[in-house]
């Protein structure tokens, strides 16, 4: 899916989805697939990891699971689940219908506020589906000399994600409230002396124009254009749904790194992106079914 970290792949598979609900997904045999996830000690090292940072939580199984009669399950759940079944009481049952082997249900985790936004750092598109936008712009600008090539090089691999756009030499912009991650970023660093960072209202000038000069909007919008014809290509395509799936979702991926996540205020309710963003959720309710 053009996604190499591992901890992000893993924050980007449970908004995906769950979408911006943050609710609770299974990584069963197919998803792990679908997202090239391996759940091997390395992978389980990093969900561990993240559970200590608090941006995953593990699924409680009394959240997905009841106790129901006898009769209402069938022997392949009733061995499934005899690990978890007092033999004085009834057996405990999916909740859902489809139902889990052990294994993928203690695969259940749900990403929590925490992990969204730093999410969000590597893609800014989620941030305003789920938040209202403050009605400030944030100005971001540091002059690192030559001779620290690597700092500043540093410096923009770090906030490549935070929906910036070039404004002017030295001068980047964006709508997403990242002035404490960036204290948190340069906090007694050599950069940190080099940069500067401002919160303002936009007050005289057209923001059509100002989009369009810092973000190529137009260009964006024709990549989502495009996008459409590829989907539904796919969609076309004598495979099977899981390989679809994950073809719809690598094609996804690689926009979503380059959308900068403008919130509605600045592009409208209908804009492409956003219209996108709900057929990939249709497409995924179809070929999950």
């Amino acid at each position: 899916m053009g996604v190499k970290e591992r901890r992000t792949k893993i924050l980007l598979e449970l908004v995906l989805l769950s979408d911006v609900n943050l609710t609770q997904v299974t990584f069963n045999s197919s998803l792990q697939k679908v997202f090239d996830l391996t759940f091997n000690q390395k992978t389980r090292g990093t969900i561990s990891g993240m559970m200590r940072e608090g941006l995953i939580e593990k699924a409680r199984i009394e959240q997905k699971y009841q106790r129901v009669g006898k009769s209402e399950i069938s022997e392949k759940s009733e061995s499934a689940l005899s690990e978890f079944s007092d033999q004085s009481e009834a057996p405990i049952s999916p909740i859902s219908s489809d139902l889990s082997d052990l294994s993928e249900m203690t695969n259940s985790y749900r990403l929590t506020k925490q992990g969204f936004y730093a999410l969000c750092l590597k893609f800014p598109f989620f941030r305003f589906l789920r938040d209202s936008w403050d009605l400030k712009w944030r100005v971001l600008s540091y002059e690192i000399p030559e001779r620290r090539r690597e700092l500043r090089d540093r410096l923009r691999r770090e906030v490549s994600g935070w929906g910036l756009g070039p404004w002017h030499r030295s001068f980047w912009l964006t709508p997403h409230p990242i002035i404490e991650n960036l204290r948190e970023l340069v906090y007694q660093k050599e950069e940190e002396q080099y940069i500067q960072a401002f919160e303002s209202e936009h007050v005289v000038g057209n923001s059509d124009i100002l989009i369009e000069k810092v973000w190529q909007k137009s260009s964006l919008d024709n990549k989502y254009r495009d996008l459409f014809k590829i989907w539904h290509d796919i969609l076309s395509n004598e495979t099977d749904n899981l390989e679809k799936f994950k073809n719809v979702v690598n094609e996804y991926v690689e926009i979503l790194k380059s959308d900068p996540g403008l919130p509605p205020e600045l592009i409208g309710k209908n804009w492409i992106g956003f219209e996108a963003y709900n057929i990939f959720k249709e497409i995924r309710s179809i070929l999950l079914s």
